[in-house]
């Protein structure tokens, strides 16, 4: 039968006679020995399935299990309970599979712990809030894709296996690499320098990024997904805050277009920013200081700092604010500083709702002043390295998003590993 099988959205939009339908059923009503009503879920959808007395293999109906599998065949009739929601009567119904009892997991009513829900997450996506936001996340995804095709950008794969680290201060995994030590990519960022050098010009990548950080926050992960872009040939810092801007203006604007039903479903309402603002790390200590938040002149934004910051714009209009020119000392020895400013960097975050989702920066590309800024951090550069900007190199830049934290940040969901499908922190490597 499932060759004829249609999605349920679709059998509630009219009446219409010999349909099948496959699902998981969520609830079996029994009203003695003629009459049954089965609520049957797929991803679209829930449509409520009769059985009358005429119906040959009413039996089958006393085995049923909730989450289990089947698949009917019946016709689509108006309502005539009170939902008015279209019915299936069904005329031959198939078993696929049976659950077992119980369910190790509440999927609907909300009391079991989110470890537990993890642990069982092939039933607690079942939920259909919970189904939702892996829609969103899905079509974060393909608008990233959209946008960055649409500006010119190349997809690229880099190497998830190296030999070294690319991300200063953050920590890394080791593996064995036949015999000797190799390292889970942190970052792809000398990759997308590469391809920029490479005559690329403009290139993007959306893959995993692994952090080997113990931090048991609600913000971070050891394996996130990235999205990374770089692009050459800029003036400045800013030209990458001019694409991010509209990066997010055309991710909210898709998701706003083709998920109506999931954002409603989890009451999640999104304005398209028209501008964001942007403010330099001297006017965040600034406004900080206004709420007796106070930081020196080489300090970053801790969490406390970025919720105040967020606090602060959300009452001017703006979700989001970018903070550019952030001190040297805390950003890596690749990142160009100002020709007037030794202290400060051509770097910047987004925050987004008071959470730090983006860190980008405009890269130095001229090898001499690479060489002399590696000194200073006390790094010592490999001749591989070095090699890569011997060759013509132009000016620019990028940033590093994640995928995971934007879901978290625009579905306002309070821990982001609500927002991946099977998370990896420093105590989870299951399932």
């Amino acid at each position: 039968m499932l060759e004829k099988r249609k999605p349920i959205n679709e059998l509630l939009k009219k009446t219409q006679k010999n349909v099948v339908a496959a699902g998981w059923v969520e609830k079996v009503k029994l009203m003695g020995t003629s009459l049954a009503f089965i609520t049957l879920r797929d991803r679209t959808g829930k449509i409520q399935l009769i059985a009358k007395k005429d119906f040959k293999d009413f039996d089958l109906i006393k085995d049923l299990t909730n989450e289990s599998v089947i698949i009917v065949n019946g016709d689509v009739q108006e309502s005539k309970q009170k939902s008015g929601e279209p019915e299936l009567v069904i005329k031959e119904l198939e078993i696929s599979s049976l659950a077992y009892t119980p369910l190790p997991v509440d999927i609907f009513g909300g009391t079991t712990g989110f470890d537990k829900r993890i642990d069982h997450r092939y039933l607690d996506t079942r939920n259909p809030k919970v189904l939702a936001i892996f829609k969103i996340r899905s079509k974060i995804f393909k608008a990233a894709v959209d946008f960055f095709d649409k500006e010119g950008f190349i997809n690229i794969n880099t190497p998830k296996l190296t030999e070294m680290g690319v991300e200063s201060g953050a920590g890394l995994f080791v593996v064995d690499y036949f015999g000797k030590p190799a390292y889970l990519a942190q970052s792809p960022q000398v990759y997308k320098q590469l391809g920029v050098i490479a005559g690329f010009e403009r290139v993007y990548e959306i893959a995993p990024v692994f952090r080997a950080e113990k931090s048991h926050t609600t913000r971070h992960l050891t394996e996130f997904t990235g999205i990374d872009m770089e692009m050459g040939f800029i003036e400045s810092e800013q030209d990458i805050i001019d694409i991010i801007e509209k990066l997010f203006q055309f991710i909210i604007q898709e998701v706003n277009k083709h998920c109506k039903e999931e954002l409603d479903l989890l009451d999640v309402k999104l304005t398209i920013p028209k501008k964001m603002f942007r403010i330099t790390m001297a006017e965040a200590r600034d406004i900080l200081k206004q709420h007796k938040k106070m930081l020196k002149e080489d300090d970053d934004l801790d969490a406390e700092a970025e919720t105040i910051l967020g606090e602060h714009f959300n009452k001017q209009g703006s979700e989001f604010v970018f903070v550019y020119n952030y001190p040297w000392a805390k950003r890596p020895f690749y990142h160009m500083k100002p020709a007037n400013d030794p202290r400060g960097t051509k770097s910047f975050d987004l925050l987004w709702n008071g959470v730090e989702i983006a860190t980008g920066a405009q890269r130095e590309h001229r090898l001499e002043i690479i060489e002399k800024q590696a000194k200073e951090k006390g790094i010592k550069l490999d001749d591989t390295y070095k090699e890569i900007f011997k060759y013509g190199c132009p000016p620019h830049g990028g940033i590093g998003l994640g995928l995971d934290r934007m879901t978290q940040r625009l579905l306002k969901i309070a821990n982001v590993k609500e927002a991946v499908l099977l998370p990896r922190d420093p105590d989870r490597l299951n399932p």
